[in-house]
């Protein structure tokens, strides 16, 4: 039997050839959607999870409270890493370590710029990188040693064997190469292409060992003996923090380390989400796009229940159960989803390496694992069976008597149940329709608001190698300055993108005593506000008179309103026990999100701390040429260096990269969920025009135009895109406005989201709906009538 139904599926896909390639092509392009975006989601959710140990590994969070909120980061004292192993039981291994940061790493002529990682050795025993050659055991014990990951050694060393070959770092250390071990993991949150012992990190920064318990620098991870043992572990954690600072205010959280890149977004204290609901949004987006395109395998199975209406009455007038029939019908839909399968393997191989470049990914197709295969399968199955289940029984369900005399529909109950199929898929494509346009308006609300600063035009080049001299810092920005390339050239103590460097240890009078306030803090160069075009409101900025001036500040506005000063210039206050005065006010400006207000900042001017040059370009000069002088004036002064000279635009186009994903990723696959509802209403047109061929016939033998025909087959259309329309937007709304909710600055829902998704659906409809109803409407009315 099954060799017959094959056998007869087969005819019949053959037969119908238009039928058969929209139908596999809606399958096989919601099954290709689907698996893409599971591919990714599976990416992001496999996050750190290739550690043996990772169930029992955890991220120690520093929460620190005051007043209005607690706050929450991943930076911890050096100290505790010791005080854990020593002091908490039920801890296997504690580790302490620096984030990822580049630094220059060189063999003879190779010299690269790769991010580098300082840590002790139990931080190999937590995460157990795969070693390729050489000791990892005892590789991080000494000063002067280095493991390398694969890609780098290659590229320093090519075919060599680099075991005890030695290797220059920052042009002054020399290590000797102890280890290879396999490339980090692309979905790993620590990204690194070497790593360096701890105490190289204490002789390089001789700070480091007499820092406390106030110097939050570095990351914790430990790892437990048990699962079983976390709540004991967390409660002795829980007031470290006290325990060595009698007035302290923080407390120690531990987040798993499986969760670190997923639940990401703290609220007082509590981790309550992140990136997951990103991945829940894509999640569902897939399953949807797959259900949409199972719709219409109904709507276009039951459009065509005239012309299997015969075949279905003839064997069952010689024998044949409805058992039987719906499984031959089974056995189609089970088919056209294996096609469909087959051609959205095709899809993807070709679609994967756009969607990579596109979204900055770096997702493939792993045919050895097994999890791929079953999800496959198993998707592929689930598409048959969910396509092809109402029609197989609602084909099975006529009764022969009736269908060999003249064809009958069993009337509105099954138009009904189309028309409410159409209805969901129009009711998700203008919910798509709707919330890409919300994110779209969102995101360039907030690149076009004021940051404070002219972006345009500024490049940031490292002060590193020869640039740390005073005196060379001084001829680069005499070069520069002389070339013509740039008008301008300050210095600051980090990325203008960049955060960190913060303090508790502000004091102001009148201030609360239990009042925690957290001020950002960077050194700035003189002419800073000038060169960046930001607005100095109050008094003066620095300038060369303040050379390695500790004792004067700028403030920002906020910080500013936070202390509560009426005249800022002049007023003092007290920074890390210290008296400064405040000698300026500068116009609140972005470092850090440009979705929040900018937190209170102190701007101070040591040469020693500069770690960037700021120069604008010249905007009457060729950018590219521009570019090229600032490239050979640096590489003269600082030959060992490579010239790593960024634009601030570009670093600031970054902040925007979740909210950017997620519109492309609703706009593309928006795109196909809006494509594969467009064949689901050229199903149901083609069924309603199978329907009322004989109406249309008369219609016109009485004198109807091709125009009034159309009219009438798209005005049952046009009010099924409306019903669709009034269900979407209420949930559309509910759906933006939680997404919204998230950000401090957020723009107010429109109208004009809605209007965009009511004229697309429209559209689409309309065109659709004509393309099969004017083929019916110019047929010849004799060829329906001449039976009658």
């Amino acid at each position: 039997m099954f060799k017959l139904n094959l056998k007869i599926a087969l005819r019949t896909l053959w037969k119908n050839k238009s039928y058969t390639l929209i139908n596999a092509g809606g399958l096989a392009i919601g099954l290709a959607s689907c698996m893409i975006l599971l591919l990714y989601v599976a990416h992001e959710w496999g996050y750190d999870k290739q550690f043996s140990g990772y169930e029992k590994t955890y991220v120690v969070y520093n929460n620190s409270k005051n007043n209005a909120e607690t706050l929450s980061w991943a930076w911890t004292p050096t100290l505790m890493a010791g005080e854990v192993r020593e002091k908490i039981a039920g801890v296997k291994y504690a580790s302490h370590s620096t984030y990822p940061n580049p630094h220059l790493i060189s063999y003879k002529q190779n010299n690269f710029k790769a991010p580098a990682v300082f840590a002790d050795q139990a931080f190999l025993k937590i995460l157990d990188y795969e070693i390729l050659s050489g000791n990892a055991e005892q590789a991080l014990t000494g000063v002067n040693t280095v493991i390398l990951t694969e890609t780098l050694a290659e590229k320093l060393f090519g075919q060599e064997d680099p075991i005890n070959k030695v290797v220059k770092f920052n042009n002054e250390e020399v290590l000797k190469v102890s280890a290879v071990i396999a490339d980090v993991p692309v979905n790993s949150s620590i990204q690194f292409e070497y790593l360096l012992p701890w105490a190289l990190f204490e002789k390089i920064n001789p700070w480091v060992k007499n820092s406390g318990w106030g110097n939050n620098s570095c990351l914790t991870l430990l790892q437990l003996q048990d699962e079983g043992q976390l709540s004991a572990v967390s409660a002795q954690m829980r007031d470290i923090y006290k325990r060595n600072i009698p007035d302290a205010t923080n407390e120690v959280v531990l987040q798993p380390l499986a969760k670190w890149h997923l639940y990401d977004h703290f609220e007082n204290g509590k981790s309550v989400g992140g990136r997951i609901d990103q991945l829940k949004i894509f999640f569902l987006l897939a399953f949807c796009i797959l259900l949409i395109a199972c719709v219409n395998f109904m709507n276009l199975s039951t459009a065509r229940s005239e012309k299997r209406a015969r075949e279905v009455g003839v064997r069952k007038a010689v024998g044949s159960s409805r058992a039987a029939l719906m499984n031959q019908f089974l056995q189609e839909s089970f088919l056209l989803a294996f096609i469909g399968m087959l051609t959205a393997f095709m899809l993807m191989e070709i679609a994967l390496p756009f969607f990579n470049s596109l979204l900055n990914t770096s997702l493939k197709i792993n045919y050895t694992d097994w999890r791929f295969w079953v999800a496959l399968v198993g998707l592929t199955l689930a598409t048959g069976f969910i396509a092809g289940i109402y029609p197989a029984f609602y084909l099975s369900s006529f009764e022969p008597v009736k269908v060999l005399k003249g064809f009958g529909h069993s009337g509105a109950a099954t138009l009904s149940i189309r028309k409410a199929l159409v209805v969901f898929q129009f009711v998700f494509a203008a919910c798509l329709i709707v919330c890409t346009a919300v994110i779209y308006q969102q995101l360039q609300y907030i690149k076009d608001k004021p940051i404070g600063f002219n972006k345009n035009g500024l490049i940031e080049i490292p002060m590193e190698g020869n640039l740390r001299s005073k005196e060379k810092m001084a001829l680069l920005k005499t070069q520069l300055l002389e070339s013509g390339a740039v008008t301008g050239v300050t210095y600051f103590s980090r990325s203008l993108n960049e955060g960190g460097n913060n303090t508790f240890s502000v004091s102001w009078p009148g201030k609360n005593p239990n009042d925690q306030v957290l001020f950002n803090f960077r050194s700035a160069g003189a002419s800073f506000s000038k060169t960046i075009g930001a607005e100095m409101i109050a008094g003066e900025e620095f300038s060369e008179a303040h050379h390695n001036d500790s004792t004067h500040m700028i403030l920002n506005e906020a910080a500013v309103a936070r202390m509560g000063l009426k005249h800022p210039v002049g007023a003092t206050f007290s920074w890390g026990g210290s008296p400064v005065t405040v000698i300026g006010v500068i116009k609140d400006f972005v470092v850090e999100s440009p979705y929040q207000a900018p937190a209170p900042m102190i701007l101070y001017h040591i040469e020693d701390e500069f770690e960037y040059m700021i120069a604008r370009m010249n905007p009457e000069g060729n950018v590219s040429s521009s570019v090229n002088k600032i490239d050979e004036i640096v590489k003269a002064i600082n030959p060992n260096y490579p010239v790593e000279r960024k634009f601030a635009d570009d670093n600031f186009e970054q902040k925007f990269q979740n909210e950017q994903l997620l519109g492309t990723i609703a706009n593309l696959f928006g795109g196909f969920a809006i494509f594969i509802s467009s064949l689901g209403l050229l199903g149901l047109a083609l069924f309603m025009a199978e329907q009322r061929k004989k109406e249309i016939s008369i219609r016109k033998v009485l004198g109807a135009s091709t125009m009034n025909i159309l009219t009438l087959l798209n005005k049952d259309f046009i009010k099924l895109v409306a019903i669709a329309n009034v269900i979407a937007f209420p949930l559309a709304y509910i759906i933006s406005s939680n997404w919204l909710s998230a950000y401090e600055y957020r723009i107010q829902i429109s109208l004009l989201p809605f209007g965009i998704a009511v004229l697309l659906s429209l559209i689409i409809a309309v065109l659709t709906v004509s393309l099969q109803s004017f083929k019916v409407a110019k047929a010849n009315p004799i060829d329906a009538l001449k039976y009658e």
